[in-house]
Order: C-alpha cells, then structure tokens, then sequence
C-alpha cells in the first residue's frame, strides 16, 4: 500500500488545517507546508489538491483571491467564516479518531 493513499480520506482537513494556521497560501506552498510537517511523508499531488480546492470554494469553505508577486499573479486560498467554523469541528472529529486509533493500535 502506498503510504499516500493512507492521507487520501484526510486531505481536506490537512488543507483546512494548514489554512487555518497560515491564514492564506497558493497551491504550491500548501504541498510544500505539508510536505515540511510530515518530513517528506505526505506529497500532495496538484490531481489530488486543486479538484478539492475548487469543490472547497464552491462549497463556500474557501475563497481566492489573486496576488501579483514578482510580476507573476498567484492565486491564493483563504477559510471563509464557513470554512473556519467546518475546520473546527473536522479537528475534533479527528482528533477523536486519532485517540480511537491509539487505543487500538497502541494496546
């Protein structure tokens, strides 16, 4: 099993979190940040991050707004209230799974 696939089910609330830390960041720096938290573990690919990007800002869970840095614009992607609110309570359903897995795992 590919590691990766393990991520798949929690990539949403990986970027929640991330957005929620940072307050706003474009695609590559979200791959990147999490690529750094997790020492090279878990590697976002664009397939997998800007589908759940674009279904985060239609759900209303995020907005962008384009920057231009360095003559180049640069999309970046900030949590709604919405989105600050789902971040919230998806941490804490997760943080309960995790207590759920060590207990089995950890026995």
């Amino acid at each position: 099993m590919k590691k990766n696939s393990l991520y798949k089910g929690t990539l949403q609330n990986i970027i929640l979190k991330l957005l929620v830390k940072e307050v706003k960041m474009y695609g590559y720096q979200l791959t990147q940040r999490a690529k750094e938290l997790t020492k090279g573990e878990l590697e976002m690919t664009e397939g997998a991050l800007y589908p759940l990007l674009h279904k985060l800002e239609n759900d209303g869970i995020i907005y962008s707004e384009i920057m231009n840095v360095n003559g180049r614009d640069r999309k970046y992607y900030l949590l709604t209230e919405k989105g600050r609110k789902q971040q919230q309570a998806q941490e804490a359903d997760m943080r309960s799974y995790l207590f759920n897995l060590n207990a089995i795992f950890n026995q």
